[in-house]
């Protein structure tokens, strides 16, 4: 089976849209490191008791380097409405997503201080529990160590399937 037969098979299984988000540790005077933040479609819940999580982050990548060495992290789960969201953090080979952060409406997480989205279906603040590398991935498992659903959050999920951003009908 090549890789593209294997991408265009799992193309068609729908999946939720999250942000994953993250503070880098503090790299200046004030206490604050940058904030990072990844699209990501491959989420899904693990465990209710302890709750966990789980979240695949390729190898190399920003992400799966930072949450490497931070273990505090946030998801927000994107509604229909954010898919520019989606779209924004969802760029590959930037350096920086500082100016990705600037315009985008955010409430710091009480826990982990990452990035929350405003207008999420809800939100999870997590502190990884294990790494296992899978091929070309790693699986970031998380614990759940608050969640919330904010008022006023979208009333349906963004979606992915087939290579593009949806919504329920």
């Amino acid at each position: 089976m090549s890789n593209d037969e294997f991408r265009a098979a799992l193309a068609r299984l729908a999946a939720g849209v999250v942000l994953v988000t993250a503070q880098e540790p503090p790299l200046d005077e004030d206490g604050r490191g940058e904030d990072a933040g990844m699209t990501a479609t491959a989420f899904m819940s693990v465990s209710l008791d302890p709750p966990l999580v789980m979240v695949s982050l390729r190898n190399g990548s920003r992400m799966d380097d930072l949450l490497d060495e931070q273990p505090l992290w946030a998801v927000s789960v994107l509604a229909e409405d954010q898919r520019h969201i989606a779209g924004r953090f969802s760029m590959k080979g930037r350096i920086s997503d500082r100016l990705l952060f600037e315009e985008l409406d955010c409430a710091r997480g009480p826990i982990t201080s990452a990035p929350l989205v405003d207008g999420a279906l809800a939100t999870l603040e997590c502190r990884t529990e294990q790494r296992v590398v899978a091929g070309d991935h790693t699986l970031v498992i998380g614990r759940v160590l608050g969640a919330k659903l904010p008022s006023g959050g979208g009333t349906a999920p963004l979606m992915y399937f087939r290579g593009q951003y949806r919504h329920l009908k």
